[in-house]
């Protein structure tokens, strides 16, 4: 928090299903009320650590498993989107492109940002593939770059079948456990600004 505050870095929360030993990214059975209070809880105590540090946060994003969920079935779309409304209906809502997600922060009151993941491989019909078939994690920083600037500039990815799909989104995930993160990271920076594209965080315009 304190570094993101020194570098004008924008901070957003991750909320996820209660799943440390599988990181979020095992699916649940859980109730819409037990979601809305799951999100609500997480965001909350990050907002709290984040004002200690005088950090306000700017979007919230569900991780896994529960953005998964929330990107498909709109009961828990809503239930997500609930659970950040309560807490700060201020918050941008990321989410996969025309999904349930954007359509229950919508449906909310929240301003949403589609998201598109330079890291991830996707099938022919826009969906992630699997993260237990090979390939599924892209860590080829040449490859990632490559991704990133397609995104940003044709509005459109590559999916692992070699057909383009349209992607319109307005921010770029890369995962911080995506094998050396911090280096696709850096190439993803290069690439975008050698491609002409300003990068700067979702809400904020250029001349802010």
């Amino acid at each position: 928090m304190m570094l993101a505050r020194i570098h004008g870095v924008s901070v957003g929360a991750h909320p996820s299903f209660l799943d440390r030993e599988g990181f979020g990214r095992r699916e649940r059975e859980v109730s819409p009320s037990e979601v809305e209070d799951l999100v609500a809880y997480q965001l909350g105590a990050l907002s709290a650590i984040a004002a200690g540090e005088g950090v306000s946060l700017r979007h919230v994003k569900p991780h896994g498993a529960l953005y998964s969920m929330a990107g498909r079935d709109a009961v828990v779309a809503d239930a997500v989107a609930r659970g950040v409304s309560g807490i700060d209906a201020s918050l941008v809502l990321f989410a996969p492109p025309h999904s349930e997600l954007i359509e229950a922060g919508q449906r909310a009151g929240l301003r949403t940002a589609a998201e598109a993941f330079a890291d991830r491989a996707y099938e022919s019909d826009g969906r992630l593939v699997s993260r237990s078939l090979p390939g599924a994690v892209i860590d080829d920083a040449g490859v990632v770059a490559a991704r990133a600037l397609q995104i940003a500039v044709d509005r459109s990815v590559t999916a692992h079948d070699g057909s383009v799909i349209a992607l319109d989104a307005e921010t770029i995930c890369l995962h911080s456990d995506t094998h050396r993160a911090a280096v696709l990271a850096s190439a993803i920076r290069r690439a975008l600004e050698a491609g002409g594209v300003e990068v700067r965080p979702v809400g904020r315009h250029s001349d802010a």
